[in-house]
């Protein structure tokens, strides 16, 4: 194809083929802050308008992040939706929700990603509402991303790429090894009860009451905890 005619402000879903890497760069230079996530990979491209559940499960889960780095004074640099993409590996795509936090020096004070001479995010969080048609955790594998947290029908599942560079379904978080996954999923499972303040509410109880006194040898707030 020569040009790329897309009415993005339009477009809810498009698959398509023989996309060559300008076009997806001219693509992405178009949409400029629109809520729209492009996937490319080795010539196919989907672009899809983000929903507005989409949206607040990822704004919630993001939250969740925040306060958890927050509270337990973890150091940290978000990269939200950034487009993360190589031309080397004709792979592109944006994340729901990204992270540096064992790598988070390296990004400290950088203003711009570049995956040629930058680490990839330690983390990555993917919300799957609207299924895609592609691939993504394939595109993830081959940029090297340690770590997916995987919201997906009301589950969040946490992948780690493994030695052999395949992602594998894990109980523990390699980011937050601490982090015990099954209470946070007792919080999560309440998002068609609770409003959005008193999830996040109950997060940080969770991280306040639970996890940081643990952290601390049994004090919270400077103080000996019960035992």
């Amino acid at each position: 194809m020569d040009t790329l005619q897309i009415p993005l402000d339009s477009c809810k879903h498009l698959y398509l083929e023989d996309v060559t890497w300008d076009e997806y760069e001219a693509l992405l230079k178009e949409a400029g802050e629109r809520p729209i996530r492009f996937t490319y990979d080795n010539g196919r491209l989907e672009i899809m308008t983000l929903s507005h559940e989409h949206e607040f499960e990822r704004t919630l889960i993001g939250r969740f992040i925040g306060f958890l780095a927050a509270i337990l004074n973890i150091r940290m640099k978000s990269g939200g939706s950034n487009t993360m993409k190589q031309e080397l590996l004709d792979k592109g795509l944006e994340p729901d929700e990204c992270y540096w936090i064992q790598r988070e020096p390296q990004m400290r004070h950088k203003k711009r990603l570049d995956l040629d001479v930058d680490p990839p995010p330690d983390l990555v969080a993917e919300i799957d509402v609207s299924r895609s048609v592609m691939n993504r955790m394939k595109i993830y594998q081959a940029l090297r991303v340690p770590e997916i947290w995987r919201w997906r029908r009301g589950k969040l599942i946490v992948y780690l790429l493994g030695a052999d560079g395949k992602y594998a379904k894990s109980e523990r978080s390699e980011a937050f090894p601490f982090l015990p996954l099954d209470r946070v999923q007792q919080v999560l499972d309440k998002i068609d009860i609770l409003d959005e303040t008193s999830l996040v509410r109950e997060f940080m109880a969770l991280v306040e009451d639970e996890i940081k006194p643990r952290l601390n040898g049994g004090r919270k707030n400077g103080k000996r905890g019960r035992t």
